[in-house]
């Protein structure tokens, strides 16, 4: 048994890491344990004959010597790492690094005979990188035998930059520990081979136990149970009962253990307190997949927690996957597959939209919704609580199946934003993806110490900068959702905001055009010769103009032939149908002329019907060709118009790079920032702050702090300009509030009176008075504000806005999330409802605005590289025709939490 002992140290425990395979199992994986010396050594001795001459070049040597000597790790010249499996924790894969000279390492590796070719050397290769790469070793050796094709193939395949050379009979393959854009590429590719090998597990198995299946109709295990058979599973469905011979006429089983054939996904309906001990019995029976619908678990407090525990601890030492607990469970429309292991009671139609609850109950009304809307899915999953399969898995699945071209997502919590930053960017680049974000309120809202983080915490601002800068179109509600989805799945994607509106009543006309233009799309005037066609085409009455108002009396004719003119001219990118039900024209009749018109359009141009009578909804009408989506009210045809449109817009988005800041001194600002984190984490003090952010290229005003009145004086004569005094007190975060500002001061007595004022202003207001700063006055130009939150789950988030003392009263604010690139830094500001202020407006001179994106990459770049950034505020920060100039500062440094080891099993 791998060591369990209390850890030694210098231990590494933050790298510690369940990892998937690309069989779907898992493994553990972590750094190496001077008393895992026993484990490590029945590990080689379980290696056979042909992988023990590969790794040490002889048959004849000592394992046990080897397996000591790889046990004596200090985790910075020498450092190894293991893979684990079972409950016991029992090694199948090692490798090490031993530092060889200066900056270089000799590693090496050993997978079991029955893991190899799964991926772990390529895990293990990034885990040893990342380590290496912090102890100051710039470049790994590795020396394999020329046979050793497997291992060959890894460093090949592993997406480091290799050259390899013969020496004395061996290979000799050299490569940089710094993972480079194209290992980060292979390393994604793994992860998601290993996500999409995990979800087949769960929606294309072979076999099904139920697990507490229920002879009574109307429980749960009855009602799953039922399902499975009722929707006619292509497999054998086992029901597995202690207390009964049958279940609904099937013969039924004490144990999975007794189920005669092999079972690949078991569904777990069984009381909280049984669950683990079903869950042994299912890793025993080799099962490959664990869905767990009972609740009780860390959803319930505590001990729930504790159970949860147990249960992913039996799923890790098995290799097994878990979907939950706490889950209605999961289906598959496939034919080939007809999988409805929930208990709902509807199966959707077959259709080629995804969903992924994290809500049991929602996803019950989802389906049946869905149904009723005519909108089918390829699958479902409602991943509960999320110990094992999560959101992050589903995306990638998704994403590489080929019966799923629209992924919808209903969210509560983030486990890890970063991770689903990357999987999600890379997904929507090819499907796109739909989200409902519970939690907007600010109950519960963490307190601020700064502007910044009183603007980025008085909304879910976070979550949106996420959804934003990966693509993901966010909706507002579940309702919005489905007229998203409805669009996507039935009408090609929109090429621009330009609408036009087609209609039979001149109120809807109207309203649809507001709910257009609030939500940003353009409905424009048509052009003359498109005017001129409609005349000849429609009643003399009716109006030309855009809304195209047919008048009551419309039919279906009428209709056909202005859809068809207006679509064909090109002057529009999308299309809004109004239909509103006089007494002679039947919405039927409309219904099929749309239908027609729709097919003749082809993929110009979506069209979007509004049928405002009880049949109507968001729902799809027709089929194939003819396809588009129907909704009740102008406004949801709109809101969902401007939604796709947006995506179609961050499709057409350049990808952006990320800066180059050769001039930066990363470790001079390390050592700064080190100072405050070892008194315990504090504000940095003035001068700290001017020399971390010079190692950014980043500058204040000529400024000195001194201790008293007097000195304020005599430096404000020193420097000969006007000038600026400002308290310096750790706890106050608004100077102004307190009079701890005085601005536009010339000579020494006017600093020196000033100095006494702010003084006494602070005082009384009840802050600890550290002295005073006297700084140069920067000229003017428009205040700005530029800011970090270090959020515990989304890194460091960046804010944009504007500034100065009426900077939380505006909450004109641009948020996103590191690393930025040159694109994000140039749409932050132009997003602001205040940026006519740096454009020229009403005739100022235009504000340099590439020296404020510039400042946005750098504090950009510094939070990235030093995550003991809790807190930012430059504001103001005053831009002028000239420059960007960073007037006031404020920065809380704080020991961070450990970041996760990448690539890993870390939670959505």
């Amino acid at each position: 048994m791998a060591g369990s002992g209390p850890a030694p140290p210098g231990y590494p425990s933050h790298r510690e890491a369940d990892i998937a395979l690309r069989d779907g199992s898992t493994v553990r994986v972590r750094p190496l344990r001077p008393d895992d010396e026993g484990a490590l050594r029945a590990f080689l001795e379980g290696l056979s004959p042909e992988s023990q001459l590969l790794r040490f070049f002889s048959g004849g040597v000592s394992l046990a010597r080897q397996a000591r000597i790889a046990a004596q790790v200090d985790y910075r010249d020498t450092y190894g790492v293991i893979a684990t499996t079972g409950p016991e924790g029992r090694v199948v894969a090692h490798a090490q690094y031993a530092r060889s000279d200066g900056d270089r390492a000799e590693v090496a590796f050993a997978i079991a005979d029955a893991f190899q070719g799964k991926g772990i050397a390529t895990t293990m290769l990034a885990h040893l990188s990342e380590a290496a790469g912090e102890a100051g070793i710039a470049r790994f050796e590795a020396q394999v035998l020329p046979e050793n094709h497997r291992m060959l193939e890894v460093f090949r395949q592993s997406g480091f930059p290799t050259r390899t050379r013969r020496d004395d009979g061996v290979v000799v393959v050299e490569f940089p520990t710094s993972l480079s854009p194209t290992a980060l590429e292979r390393f994604e590719l793994r992860d998601r081979t290993a996500a999409v090998a995990a979800l087949r597990r769960f929606l294309s198995p072979r076999s099904v136990a139920v697990i507490g299946a229920s002879r009574r109709r109307g429980t749960v295990g009855g009602e799953i149970f039922h399902n499975l058979l009722e929707a006619g599973f292509n497999g054998p469905v086992y029901p597995v009962n202690a207390a009964a011979d049958t279940v609904q006429s099937v013969v039924a089983y004490p144990t999975v253990l007794h189920v005669p054939g092999e079972v690949d996904l078991a569904v777990v309906v069984v009381p909280a307190a049984r669950v683990c001990e079903a869950a042994r019995q299912c890793a025993a029976k080799g099962v490959a997949g664990l869905v767990v619908i009972s609740s009780g678990f860390a959803e319930a407090g505590k001990r729930g927690a504790e159970l949860q525990d147990e249960l992913l601890a039996i799923c890790r030492g098995s290799g097994m996957r878990l979907i939950g607990p706490n889950t209605m469970g999961v289906l598959n429309t496939d034919p080939e597959v007809s999988l409805n292991a929930q208990f709902g009671p509807v199966f959707p139609p077959r259709g080629r939209v995804g969903f992924l609850s994290q809500s049991g109950a929602l996803g019950l009304a989802v389906i049946d919704h869905a149904a009723r809307l005519g909108l089918g899915l390829s699958s479902f999953v409602s991943v509960g609580n999320k110990a094992d399969i999560s959101g992050n898995d589903l995306i990638q699945y998704w994403e590489e199946d080929p019966d799923t071209d629209v992924m919808l997502l209903y969210l509560e919590s983030f486990g890890n934003p970063r991770r689903f930053a990357r999987i999600a960017r890379r997904a929507a680049k090819s499907k796109p993806i739909v989200a409902v974000k519970g939690g907007r309120s600010t109950a519960g809202a963490r307190a601020a110490a700064s502007h910044t983080g009183a603007l980025i915490a008085a909304s879910d601002v976070t979550v949106d900068a996420l959804f934003r800068q990966t693509g993901v179109i966010r909706t507002d509600t579940l309702g919005e959702l489905f007229d998203v989805a409805a669009l996507l799945a039935h009408a090609p994607a929109p090429r621009g905001r330009r609408v036009a509106i087609v209609t039979n009543a001149g109120g809807p006309g109207i309203l649809c055009a507001d709910a257009c233009e609030a939500e940003g799309l353009e409905v424009v005037a048509l052009p003359e010769d498109v005017r001129a066609s409609l005349r000849r085409a429609v009643p003399a009455a009716a109006s030309v103009a855009n809304p195209v108002d047919l008048l009551a009396t419309a039919s279906p004719d009428d209709y056909s032939r202005s859809v068809s003119i207006v679509a064909e001219s090109g002057a529009v990118h999308a299309l809004i149908a109004i239909f509103i039900q006089p007494l002679q024209t039947p919405a039927e009749e409309v219904g099929r002329a749309l239908e027609q018109s729709v097919a003749a359009i082809g993929e110009r141009l979506p069209v979007l019907a509004v049928l405002m009578s009880e049949a109507g909804g968001a729902q799809p009408r027709g089929m194939g060709a003819g396809a588009f989506p129907v909704y009740r009210f102008p406004e949801d045809a709109a809101r969902a118009l401007a939604r796709v449109v947006g995506y179609g817009e961050w499709l057409e988005r350049p990808e952006g790079e990320r800066p180059d800041l050769s001039d930066a001194r990363p470790d001079q600002g390390a050592e700064v920032i080190a100072a405050g984190v070892s008194d315990g984490g504090r504000w940095l003090h003035p001068d700290e702050l001017a020399t971390l952010l010079s190692c950014y290229g980043l500058s204040l005003p000529r400024s000195r702090v001194v201790g008293s009145p007097q000195e304020a004086g005599r430096f404000a004569a020193e420097l000969g300009v006007p000038v600026a005094v400002k308290a310096v007190a750790p706890t106050l975060v608004h100077k102004t509030e307190a009079g701890g500002v005085r601005l536009g001061l010339v000579g020494e007595q006017a600093a020196r009176e000033a100095a006494d004022a702010v003084a006494e202003g602070v005082r009384a207001a009840g802050h600890e008075l550290a002295g005073f700063l006297v700084q140069e006055m920067v000229g003017e130009g428009v205040e700005m504000l530029v800011g970090v939150v270090h959020d515990p789950l989304f890194g460091p988030v960046v804010a944009c806005g504007a500034g100065g003392t009426a900077a939380e009263l505006l909450h004109d604010v641009a948020v996103r999330i590191t690393p930025l690139t040159d694109v994000d830094a140039r749409e932050m500001p132009r997003s602001l409802r205040t940026f006519p202020l740096l454009d020229g407006y009403r005739g100022a001179p235009k504000m340099n605005v590439a020296a404020l994106e510039q400042l946005l990459l750098r504090v950009g770049a510094m939070v990235e590289n030093h995550p003991e950034i809790a807190e930012m505020d430059l504001n103001p920060v005053i831009v002028s025709p000239e420059r960007a100039a960073v007037v006031d500062a404020r920065v809380r440094v704080a020991e961070p939490a450990p970041r996760a080891p990448w690539p890993s099993l870390a939670r959505p």
